[in-house]
């Protein structure tokens, strides 16, 4: 028996669609695996009732196929489904980092990537390793077909969930299928001066460069009181503020001791709009740890 931590992750940044990542710090799954003939799933904890026990239904039934790795696991959810907190990547980079090391299927950590990434496309329909890879690696990582980057970073964020239910594949749907080329440059400046600031570890450059004119305006209209939340938080001192992954997340980077105030502020705007939510006061932080 094998007992694996992975964290929620945060995937996009707003300027980095499908492409940039960060593990936090808090919230977590807790995956526990165990040899069997065949496998069967058991899931507990936050939105547990809305996740299929069906291997063939859940990301890592398909993490347990592709590792051929028969397995009872027992899925312990910290991070709600639906979140934009990377739920289902939780899962899948536990469940794959646990099911290597019980067999001894001798991958790296970077061979896992894809691999978890094949059980989040269960869930969300296609193979994006812009979650698992920083829910196995941790830190900040760059997902490109050909491999992944990842940078240690020191930056200190608040995540706030609202009681919103956005699935990724709605969020996908409303994606823009063409963009101005003003747009693309601007998103291009501001993915790189994000990755600056992720290698200076520099919360003000971090924030700066996650402005995105392309995608997170689109999936801002799921998100109601989007707009009075974001301001809210840099009112409270964030140096950047946008959607998480899919949504309804959303995420603020903060400066200096700013974080509680953020996190209060954000839950205060959503307040304001009749909803309710949590902030989570994170950071960047590890990958998946074997308990």
């Amino acid at each position: 028996m094998l007992r694996v931590r992975a964290p929620a992750t945060s995937a996009n940044l707003g300027s980095g669609f499908d492409t940039f990542g960060v593990a936090l710090d808090r919230p977590s799954d807790v995956v526990t695996v165990e040899k069997a003939d065949r496998t069967t799933i058991d899931v507990s904890g936050v939105g547990s009732r809305f996740i299929p026990e069906d291997p063939e239904k859940n990301t890592v039934g398909a993490v347990a196929e592709a590792l051929d790795a028969p397995a009872h696991i027992s899925i312990e959810k910290g991070v709600r489904p639906a979140s934009g907190l990377g739920s289902s990547a939780a899962s899948a980079a536990a469940a794959a980092v646990a099911l290597n090391e019980l067999y001894d299927r001798g991958k790296t950590r970077e061979e896992l990537v894809p691999i978890a990434a094949e059980g989040e496309a269960v869930v969300s329909g296609d193979a994006h390793a812009d979650n698992v890879a920083p829910s196995i690696l941790g830190g900040f990582t760059i997902a490109r077909d050909d491999g992944v980057t990842c940078l240690d970073a020191d930056i200190s964020l608040v995540a706030c969930l609202p009681e919103i239910v956005i699935s990724t594949r709605d969020a996908r749907q409303v994606v823009p299928e063409h963009a101005q080329m003003s747009q693309v440059v601007e998103t291009v400046r501001n993915a790189a001066t994000l990755t600056a600031g992720i290698a200076r570890s520099d919360p003000a450059l971090v924030g700066r460069g996650m402005d995105d004119p392309i995608v997170t305006p689109a999936r801002a209209k799921l998100i109601d009181g989007y707009d009075t939340v974001r301001q809210a938080a840099f009112d409270a001192g964030a140096s950047g503020v946008t959607i998480s992954g899919a949504g309804p997340g959303i995420l603020a980077v903060c400066p200096g001791d700013t974080q509680r105030d953020i996190a209060l502020a954000t839950i205060e705007a959503f307040a304001e709009e009749d909803i309710e939510a949590r902030a989570f006061q994170t950071a960047i932080g590890p990958g998946a740890t074997i308990l």
